[in-house]
């Protein structure tokens, strides 16, 4: 491997901010806000809904900027159904590294999902913690 390919492995997606300085695959952009496909897809079609002010946490978004990640995923929605035509998704996001954060700059994961994709899907975005995804109602 060359040294070049060596120090973008190694590199820290923070600093820089990857999503500021850095954006890949850019699907949509708009004034607050811009979509594009995870570089490391958890499924076909993964894609992230990115702020475009660098902040680390979702909870420190102006309302305004709440709003315009939640129309690009309603956007991103009708290109992943047209392009991949999953069976349905995850909408997540990590805050703070406990939560698995690890480029800290809030991003949004639009995740398609597809019948088979797992056993047994019944918990969902509950499979962080892996004993408390599945459960049975009392």
């Amino acid at each position: 491997m060359s040294s070049e390919a060596t120090q973008e492995k190694k590199r820290d997606p923070n600093d820089p901010c990857l999503f500021c300085t850095d954006p890949r695959g850019v699907s949509i952009q708009h004034e607050l806000a811009y979509s594009a496909r995870d570089t490391y897809p958890t499924s076909p079609g993964h894609t992230l809904v990115i702020p475009r002010r660098h902040v680390a946490s979702f909870f420190d978004l102006t309302l305004e900027e709440v709003a315009a990640c939640m129309g690009l995923i309603k956007e991103e929605k009708k290109l992943i159904d047209d392009e991949f035509r999953p069976d349905g998704y995850n909408i997540g996001i990590n805050v703070g590294p406990a939560a698995g954060q690890s480029i800290l700059h809030v991003h949004i994961h639009i995740i398609p999902r597809y019948k088979g994709d797992v056993e047994n899907p019944q918990g969902g975005v509950r499979h962080v913690i892996p004993k408390k995804a599945h459960y049975t109602r009392k």
